[in-house]
């Protein structure tokens, strides 16, 4: 199978490119602002996204991206809210969106060679997952500030990645967040499993869809009511876009 060799190249692509480019930003990290720095760290996403669509096939199509702020609107602040099925969108989304994103991670993240070092010189939200209380405050107190600044937090609802069809468990922080800081939690649902499937380095060709569903405002909501209403809209829409995916109501 031709997908076995090309994954292998896709990822000495990765590897050959985040080298240079991640010490290039530990390097210059000190003397410039996080915005720019931000942006530079997305060009390698950038390069990450179209080495997959020209090594592998891997293409993508996005629909509803009226949905979110645009570039001009320099301080509107939104929390995404994405179906997580694979290290694909970690890699699309800052390269897609109009505005500066900031995830919330596990720390551990930071460890990783070269790609840990550079999103370490980045403002966004690392956690310790085994110390809860504390985990919460800091992605309020952080996500509150970074949203301030017209920046917006992406949180996976689910937590980790699902495979291909499944439906994780969609826990309520970024609800939490959303009414904590008054700001609009935006549902999108992503194919991504249909060409890089959970915990699996083989890359197969096709088209991933994204589709970016309309803000919902958290102003009297309860956060388990409004992670509802986001897991409602993102698995309906899972089986809309990837239906072979799915197996038929009973």
């Amino acid at each position: 199978m031709l997908a076995y060799p090309r994954s292998v190249l896709y990822f000495l692509w990765l590897l050959i490119t985040i080298i240079p480019w991640s010490l290039f930003v530990v390097v210059i990290s000190p003397f410039m602002r996080s915005t720019p720095l931000y942006w530079i760290c997305a060009g390698w996403l950038k390069t990450a996204i179209h080495g997959a669509k020209w090594i592998c096939g891997v293409k993508w199509r996005i629909q509803g991206l009226e949905n979110v702020p645009s570039a001009d609107d320099g301080t509107a602040a939104v929390i995404l809210a994405p179906k997580h099925q694979s290290t694909w969108e970690t890699f699309a989304f800052p390269s897609v969106m109009p505005h500066p994103l900031a995830y919330v991670f596990k720390r551990e993240l930071l460890m990783i060679p070269f790609f840990g070092w550079a999103i370490g010189r980045l403002d966004m939200v690392h956690i310790d997952r085994g110390r809860r209380s504390e985990a919460w405050r800091k992605v309020a107190e952080q996500g509150t500030r970074i949203m301030k600044q017209g920046n917006w937090i992406i949180m996976f609802p689910e937590g980790t990645r699902t495979e291909r069809g499944s439906q994780g468990d969609y826990k309520t922080g970024a609800s939490r967040l959303a009414i904590a800081a008054g700001v609009p939690i935006v549902p999108i649902a992503v194919t991504s499993a249909r060409c890089w499937p959970r915990k699996s380095f083989l890359l197969r060709p096709g088209t991933i869809d994204i589709s970016i569903g309309r803000p919902i405002a958290p102003q009297g909501r309860r956060p388990d009511e409004l992670m509802k209403e986001v897991e409602a809209w993102i698995e309906s829409e899972m089986r809309r876009l990837d239906p072979e995916a799915y197996p038929p109501a009973a």
